[in-house]
């Protein structure tokens, strides 16, 4: 694995990192930003150290005993021999390289745009299982038109699935004297555990592009 393809899954896949892999992460940021200062700012030392941006943690430090670089690739690799069906890689369709995010629609290699593909976006407020009927993501469409048949792109939650919609209902909201339609995008193609993920999110900030294929 090379550093660029580290970076993406750490980046971008932060839902599978471990806490200490987190705690690694930001004790390193904080070093960076501390680095030129001198013995005159213990104090704020002290409290970046209160506040848990530096740790002294044995299990922590061991992780980066051997440089940041090698403990971005030892995170990336654990994660994908550990998780290879939540990582997403956004290969080019043209020419295979790996795209700068796991949503991006053009190449920075080649130039090839499949922006194409993606015909609307949803964005989701909540998730929730109909007993007998199926798995629901309720929310609103941002752009475009969605049909029965389209995928919905999770990936961006951190889940590796484009699964397919298999019905589209409206659910009536009331609120603080308000009323209004929410949509709900069935599928079928999700595991336990990828449902509960998602309910477990809730609403997520940015909007889902709907496809045509995955």
């Amino acid at each position: 694995m090379d550093t660029q393809t580290a970076k993406y899954i750490i980046n971008y896949f932060p839902n599978l990192l471990t806490d200490l892999e987190r705690m690694a992460i930001r004790h390193t940021n904080s070093i960076y930003k501390l680095e030129d200062l001198t013995s005159e700012n213990a104090n704020l030392i002290k409290v970046y150290r209160e506040k848990g941006w530096l740790t002294s943690d044995q299990n922590v430090l061991d992780l980066l005993e051997d440089g940041y670089q090698q403990f971005e690739l030892n995170t990336a690799n654990r994660i994908l021999y550990q998780n290879p069906d939540k990582v997403f890689f956004n290969n080019c369709p043209k020419c295979s390289q790996l795209s700068r995010t796991p949503y991006a629609r053009q190449c920075h290699f080649c130039g090839h745009n499949w922006h194409d593909l993606s015909v609307a976006q949803f964005k989701i407020y909540s998730s929730f299982q109909i007993t007998g009927r199926g798995f629901f993501m309720l929310g609103q469409i941002v752009k475009g038109e969605i049909k029965v048949g389209q995928f919905i792109d999770l990936t961006m939650s951190g889940l590796n699935k484009k699964p397919k919609i298999v019905a589209i209902e409206f659910a009536l909201k009331r609120q603080d004297g308000k009323v209004w339609e929410d949509i709900g995008l069935g599928t079928n193609e999700l595991t336990e555990e990828d449902k509960e993920y998602l309910k477990s999110i809730g609403s997520f900030g940015s909007p889902f592009d709907i496809i045509t294929e995955r």
